[in-house]
C-alpha cells in the first residue's frame, strides 16, 4: 500500500493555535503530514523562515504529533509537493473570503498537477476569527494574544515585539 503523504504548506508568522488545530486534524488524515513553511515578503513577516520552522518544531512536540514533519521551501507550492510526493495539500478555512482565494488556488495547482488533490479543513468555530496577521497587530500594539496561540509562541511573539518596539502607547 502506498504511503499517503499530505503537505500543509504556509507562513506561520506566527504558528496559531487555528494552524495547531488544522495541523491535528490534517495528520489524521494522512500517514505522513508535512508542515511546509514558506516565504512570502508581501506578508511583512515578524520571523524568518528558520524561526519559523523551529517555532513550528515546538508546536508540533507540544501536540506529540509523531507523523508530522516540518520542511522549509522557497518554490512553487505544487513543484515542492512534487518533491516530497505528496498526493494532498491541505488547507485551512476560516471564512468566505478564505475560500474564494483558496478555491482560485485549488484551480490553478490542479491545471499544473491533477494528481494532487487539495482537502479543505474548515477552522473550528472557536478558533474562525484568528489570522497571524491580526496576531501581529494585536502584539505590536500592546494586546494580550494568549487566547491565539499557545504560551511557547507567545513568549516569542511577545521577546520579538519587545526588540522591535511596542506602538500605539497613549
Amino acid at each position: 500500500m502506498t504511503e499517503r503523504i499530505g503537505l500543509y504548506p504556509g507562513t506561520f508568522d506566527p504558528c496559531t493555535l487555528g494552524h495547531a488545530d488544522i495541523i491535528r486534524r490534517g495528520a489524521k488524515l494522512v500517514d505522513r503530514l508535512i508542515i511546509g513553511v514558506t516565504t512570502n515578503p508581501s506578508k511583512n513577516p515578524m520571523f524568518t523562515p528558520e524561526e519559523r520552522m523551529d517555532m513550528m518544531t515546538g508546536e508540533i512536540s507540544r501536540l506529540g504529533l509523531k507523523n508530522v514533519e516540518i520542511r522549509g521551501f522557497d518554490a512553487l507550492l505544487m513543484k515542492f509537493a512534487e518533491h516530497e510526493r505528496a498526493s494532498i495539500i491541505i488547507r485551512g478555512l476560516r471564512a468566505v473570503a478564505d475560500f474564494e482565494y483558496e478555491y482560485q488556488m485549488a484551480g490553478m495547482n490542479q491545471q499544473l498537477n491533477d494528481g494532487i488533490e487539495t482537502v479543505f479543513l474548515m477552522a473550528d468555530i472557536s478558533l474562525q476569527p484568528i489570522a497571524s496577521k491580526l496576531v501581529k497587530e494585536i502584539a505590536i500594539y500592546g494586546g494580550d494574544i494568549a487566547p491565539f496561540v499557545s504560551p511557547p509562541v507567545k513568549a516569542l511573539v511577545d521577546a520579538r515585539v519587545e526588540k522591535i518596539g511596542r506602538k500605539g502607547d497613549c
